[in-house]
């Protein structure tokens, strides 16, 4: 956990929580993603077929991405003694880069505010997701809510 105290994470609302760890994007995970969410657009799944497409290969889901975020934070909003700590939403996400397959993510976080609620606190955190072998826009950004359970 990255904070002793729910003071601690107030007192970091408006810094930056730096960089979680890379994740390989390799053909094995999109093709278990489209699986499992039955989303087998070429795009993602045929290699052939991309090789021809507008990226050149296959490229990530979105929503793959997106269900990363959590690894790719690493743990970054926390408090140490915690009940639980919970996904309880998004506010906005883009997708403003592909994320083509063999490529490594990872996450910058941004923490925006800290406030009160039943039972703990709500974070409100920007994430921005860089891919390594992109086009040097992020591949994800999003405004992630999660509660602290105190």
């Amino acid at each position: 956990m990255p904070f002793a105290s729910v003071d601690d994470l107030r007192r970091a609302a408006g810094t930056s929580l730096g960089h979680g760890p890379w994740i390989e994007i390799s053909q094995e995970r999109i093709d278990r993603f489209a699986d499992a969410t039955d989303d087998r657009q070429w795009i993602h799944v045929d290699r052939d077929r991309a090789a021809d497409g507008p990226y050149g290969t296959t490229i990530a889901h979105g929503y793959l991405t997106l269900s990363l975020l959590p690894a790719l934070v690493a743990g970054r909003i926390g408090v140490a003694g915690a009940r639980a700590t919970v996904n309880y939403g998004l506010d906005r996400v883009r997708f403003p880069s592909p994320v083509p397959v063999d490529s490594r993510l990872r996450a910058a976080v941004d923490l925006l505010a800290v406030t009160e609620v039943d039972g703990g606190v709500q974070v409100l955190s920007r994430v921005t997701v860089e891919c390594d072998g992109g086009d040097g826009k992020p591949a994800c950004v999003a405004e992630c809510v999660t509660r602290v359970y105190l």
